[in-house]
């Protein structure tokens, strides 16, 4: 049976839930049965924006498939793998709900408490945010989690609430504002907390992977870390301050003490290990230093060339014209 919604218009749609989709065939249909049952008991006019970020497994075909015979699950293909935040910042610019739910494929994000974000958003909350109440990974990455998290909390200006994810309800106000927000390296649950407006969050039993590997691997999940604290914290800058100072000093105060030394006692300071101690420290906090404001340099380099954050190649299934990024940040 083939599901058209009512009208093709924003009005019509109640709820878009939005997924950014990689490398994950293994659980496609598990994936649309749990979404399409859960979403059908709300009883609202729905769509399901599924984004596919560059698989190379069958999930493009498994995609297509599902959008042919269920025209409220609608498809954007990537041109490539542009990165799991790019891929939920297209979702968004597509969504057209009054309200917009956003999870994840492998399903650690369960399609059945969708209801309760729902719920919570008809009370008049605009931005309602997951709270893992128990991770089930393991305890070295449970703690690695833990310590990014707080880290980022003590180190930025807003408030960022802990162990939250991107797994979460945002009123279509909200998606408006996301819109007109320019960065490219993007730490949705960032901008999210920073915009502000009416939030809550909700806790919930965080499931293992359905199937398949974990696609954040240690390399992605060190670059969302980096976006995390260099778009919303000066702190490495400052931090790098700090250490010229402690240095600088540390140097002066050595330089008195043997100053003192050979005025007073005839005392030369001597010793190859120790300058070469003293160097190495040197070129080490210099290096770093430089470390801390190439990663700035990068991303003001990275929004000067103002290139597109993501190409599609196609859509299916979208009986409305869709956003543009382009016209959206211009008003």
């Amino acid at each position: 049976m083939t599901h058209r919604p009512e009208g093709a218009f924003f009005h019509d749609i109640d709820l878009s839930v939005v997924i950014p989709v990689f490398n994950e065939a293994e659980l496609i249909d598990t994936l649309y049965d749990r979404l399409k049952s859960s979403l059908e008991l709300l009883a609202v006019r729905f769509e399901v924006i599924l984004i596919n970020d560059g698989s190379r497994d069958e999930t493009p075909r498994l995609l297509a498939e599902i959008a042919q015979k269920d025209n409220r699950f609608r498809v954007i293909h990537l041109a490539r793998n542009f990165g799991h935040q790019i891929a939920i910042t297209c979702g968004i610019d597509h969504a057209s709900g009054k309200a917009v739910m956003i999870m994840d494929a492998d399903l650690q994000d369960p399609p059945e408490i969708i209801e309760k974000f729902y719920s919570k958003w008809k009370e008049g909350y605009e931005v309602i945010y997951a709270i893992r109440r128990n991770r089930k990974e393991n305890a070295l990455k449970r703690l690695a989690y833990s310590s990014f998290y707080q880290l980022l909390q003590k180190i930025t200006s807003i408030e960022m609430p802990l162990d939250s994810g991107d797994f979460g309800l945002i009123d279509q106000k909200v998606v408006q504002v996301l819109r007109s927000l320019p960065e490219r390296n993007r730490f949705v649950r960032g901008l999210r907390s920073w915009i502000g407006f009416k939030q809550v969050g909700l806790e919930y039993e965080r499931d293992k992977r359905y199937a398949g590997e974990v696609k954040y691997t240690l390399s992605k999940l060190m670059k969302l870390a980096l976006d995390g604290i260099f778009s919303f914290s000066f702190a490495p800058l400052r931090l790098a301050t700090y250490f010229g100072l402690t240095v600088s000093s540390l140097s002066f105060i050595l330089g008195i003490i043997y100053l003192i030394q050979k005025l007073t006692v005839g005392i030369q300071p001597e010793g190859w290990a120790s300058t070469m101690v003293i160097i190495l420290f040197l070129g080490g906090v210099q290096l770093l230093t430089i470390g801390i404001i190439g990663e700035y340099i990068g991303r003001i380099y990275d929004e000067v060339k103002s290139r597109p954050i993501y190409l599609i190649s196609s859509q299916i299934g979208f009986p409305y014209k869709t956003i543009d990024r382009k016209e959206s940040q211009n008003g």
